[in-house]
């Protein structure tokens, strides 16, 4: 096999921009470096911006989401530090912004603790994941400099150094306040081997690393009658206190604990109900006073972000117990749920399925992962007496499409009276598991809508966590999605291969329609494009559109009165109707122009023996299947058999 050689160039191009993409990050990291004492920091680094180097742990992260940069799109605004990983939870992000832009602001909400509450897999340790990387990101900065006391083990600010007689001189002199003490271990240090000389002791530059223990703590549960509190705040190292003589002394102390390590950046607390009550109470006074009590030492000063998460089950065990009200009146929390987008939770899948091999090698028809988005998105609505249609329509209005009857301004109102949607359901994880099944059990290189539904439903019926009639509704929902859903999509994609140039006959139909609607509207003749002479509005045409859309007798005034209001709308701001102004009409239009196709389809597509021009055929509407709408020649062919049938039953 005869390889281009410009492919090895662009591979060897690709190799060095990437070495020399690694060779510049690692300059860049190392060149921001410095150390030196306090006396000079005070002279050399502090005067630039003392302003940025005294904030609070809420601060920091604050500046750090900012120096991300914020995106308002349609009065919604999202944080670009989580675009590219977490997808429809727009809601739960901009209260995670408004809490930590209150937060920075020295409001009540800074002290207390951040709980963020959700089912699982819905976006909880990725969103704490992301602020811990922006942060370690972020520290290595010019923006985000920050230094502390070389060698302490809480790496706390210099500006602890300076005498409490001396900070209302500093307040004047730079118009900030410094709030903390030094920790036992510097206390000591400064003594004995600085002799008080507190000019001298040294200053080093600071960056936030988890690998490193710097600035980023985690704890995870564990067995709680085993569970030490020594996880959090350290212990005696024991082989030390033969050295120094003294349990007391800060030397022989181990400070190991997650709240140090975290101490200046983040702490986050996994499944932080599971843990003893004990340090829930230790948690809660460091995030309220911002210091913690060690046996044997005065109280520790920290500051650090404590974020936690848990799950739904917890937390209602949790909200059971009376003794529990006091702890709850000290945090905030920010539901998780699962997202309601359908479109959103395929991106989600499609983010998951890139970064696993085995997907990366199968190719997947252009509707498989929206089905299971919908089929996902069914599961998690609140469970009452909606009709099938109501449904079907709640999924559509929540995916930001327009439907008749429902305005886009319904939407708050409809998550208002189902506050509780999002929080139960299918969860990513349960369809990406059964996608995996069915790739491993088939050794397909290409999966179609129709497999995806089928390794679903298989999915279902041999999960043994999931009740008998949880079962059957679940199974109902995936023949909703196909009958509501996948085949009015299948059968747009094959609707619009059998024509050369879709998009323009039905730009052409729309005009038409518009043109006979304003006629009709104003009392007044339409022109004949062809022959020139006057004539009235075609309207058997205009409710032959209207009809695909099941618009009544008695509906198509108001009907046609909102098109045109659509219409002018898109004239004043000097834009083009299209069909994407108007999702019903839109609809209508490739429902009418479908029809019109419908004998050449049935010709195409079902034809036992097919004679060469049939062939021909065929194999043009396959080409522009896969060229044009994301098929293979496997899914496109099904694609094709399978519109067929729907054609021969109706």
């Amino acid at each position: 096999m005869n390889i281009p050689a410009s492919s090895f160039n662009d591979s060897s191009e690709r190799r060095s921009s990437l070495l020399r993409s690694l060779s510049d990050y690692s300059k860049q990291h190392r060149a921001a470096h410095w150390t030196g004492s306090f006396a000079k920091f005070l002279e050399a680094i502090f005067p630039a911006d003392p302003h940025g180097l005294a904030r609070s742990s809420h601060q920091y992260v604050w500046d750090m989401m900012r120096a991300e940069g914020f995106d308002d799109t349609k009065g919604r605004l999202r944080c670009q530090l989580f675009e590219d990983e977490l997808y429809g939870i727009n809601d739960t992000i901009e209260r995670l912004v408004d809490y930590f832009k209150a937060a920075s602001a020295g409001s009540e909400v800074g002290r207390r603790l951040l709980l963020l509450l959700g089912p699982p897999s819905g976006g909880k340790s990725t969103l704490v994941i992301l602020l811990k990387r922006g942060l370690e990101e972020y520290s290595h900065t010019d923006a985000g400099a920050m230094y502390a006391i070389h060698g302490c083990p809480v790496h706390e600010s210099p500006l602890h150094l300076v005498p409490h007689t001396l900070r209302a001189q500093f307040r004047n002199s730079y118009g900030i306040d410094i709030a903390g003490e030094l920790c036992p271990r510097c206390v000591s240090r400064l003594a004995q081997e600085f002799s008080g000389d507190f000019m001298q002791m040294p200053v080093e530059r600071l960056f936030i690393s988890e690998a490193g223990r710097v600035g980023v703590g985690t704890y995870a549960p564990h067995d709680p009658t085993t569970a030490d509190i020594a996880d959090l705040v350290g212990s005696v190292d024991l082989s030390k206190v033969s050295e120094y003589g003294d349990e007391g002394d800060p030397r022989a102390w181990s400070w190991s604990g997650a709240v140090f390590a975290a101490s200046r950046g983040m702490l986050e607390m996994i499944e932080i109900l599971k843990v003893k009550r004990e340090f829930l109470y230790l948690l809660l006074t460091l995030t309220q006073e911002k210091n913690v009590k060690v046996s044997r030492f005065p109280l520790i000063y920290l500051d650090e972000t404590v974020v936690a998460h848990t799950n739904l089950a917890e937390f209602r065990k949790f909200l059971q117990e009376a003794e529990n009200e006091a702890l709850l009146d000290r945090m905030v929390i920010i539901q998780v749920p699962y997202t309601l987008s359908y479109k959103e939770e395929a991106r989600i899948y499609r983010k998951l399925t890139s970064s696993t091999q085995a997907f990366r090698e199968v190719h997947l028809d252009p509707h498989a992962l929206h089905v299971a988005a919908v089929f996902s998105v069914l599961t998690r609505l609140q469970e009452g007496e909606e009709r099938d249609a109501d449904n079907v329509k709640k999924v559509r209005v929540y995916a930001g499409e327009d439907v008749e009857g429902v305005p886009q301004s319904e939407i708050e109102k409809m998550r208002a009276r189902s506050p509780d949607e999002g929080l139960s359901g299918v969860s990513p994880r349960f369809v990406i598991n059964a996608l995996s099944n069915a790739i491993i059990q088939s050794h397909a290189k290409s999966l179609t809508t129709m497999d995806v539904l089928l390794a679903l439903k298989d999915g279902i019926e041999s999960d043994v966590r999931i009740d008998g009639k949880k079962k059957r509704k679940w199974v109902d929902f995936l023949v909703m999605v196909r009958k509501d859903f996948y085949n009015r999509w299948v059968k747009e994609d094959v609707h619009k291969a059998l024509f050369v140039s879709f998009e323009q006959e039905a730009q052409q139909l729309l005009d038409k329609y518009l043109d006979e609607v304003e006629a009709t509207l104003d009392n007044r003749s339409v022109k004949d494009p062809i022959t020139g002479e006057e004539r009235k509005p075609d309207e058997r045409f205009l409710r032959s559109v209207e009809e695909k859309i099941r618009i009544s007798e008695s509906g198509k005034l108001s009907f046609r009165q909102e098109v045109v209001r659509k219409a002018m709308g898109a004239y004043k701001r000097s834009e083009k109707f299209t069909l994407d102004n108007h999702a019903p009409l839109h609809d209508a239009v490739e429902q009418y122009l479908f029809e019109q196709r419908r004998d050449v389809l049935r010709l195409v597509s079902s034809t036992t023996r097919p004679d060469d021009e049939t062939r021909q055929k065929i194999s043009v509407v396959e080409k522009r299947l896969v060229d044009e709408y994301g098929y293979d020649a496997h899914s496109a062919r099904e694609a094709l058999n399978y519109v067929t049938s729907l054609l021969a039953q109706e």
